[in-house]
């Protein structure tokens, strides 16, 4: 008889882990992506210890990204803007965007107003709240 080696069985937290830093293509994840790993509230357990150790920020509800240390204090910050990630998370949520009116008027030259990119144009509906760190994007219907 040959012994056999057992291992233990990876925590929750470092499976999670490990199909963030895999999965290049995307940097917004939804709770949703890890329900084949455990439950629904062992992710939201495992997730909520990623976001206490800065590996990865809650953008909203069911809403996460990857986290680094930002240059400034040492925090955690998204690797990316805030309003990439809002038209991302959109769009994993079934949500079309488009150019907001002031984005439109400003490249079609009729305003020198700069448009605070801080606002999306939405074709349905929007309740959630898209942001971190008191920093939320606005929604606007879109014309159609």
């Amino acid at each position: 008889m040959v012994p056999t080696m057992q291992t233990k069985p990876l925590p929750l937290e470092t499976k999670i882990s490990e199909r963030v830093t895999l999965k290049k293509r995307s940097d917004v994840f939804l709770r949703d992506d890890f329900l084949d790993l455990a439950g629904y509230d062992q992710v939201g357990r495992a997730l909520r210890g990623l976001v206490s150790k800065g590996q990865m920020l809650k953008l909203g509800y069911g809403l996460y990204t990857r986290a680094a240390p930002s240059p400034f204090d040492g925090q955690p910050a998204p690797i990316k803007g805030l309003r990439t990630l809002a038209e991302e998370a959109l769009g994993r949520l079934g949500v079309k965007t488009a150019e907001t009116e002031l984005e439109r008027a400003y490249s079609a030259g009729e305003t020198t107003q700069v448009p605070s990119g801080r606002v999306i144009a939405v074709a349905k509906r929007v309740r959630r709240k898209i942001g971190f760190a008191g920093n939320y994007m606005s929604f606007e219907s879109a014309a159609t």
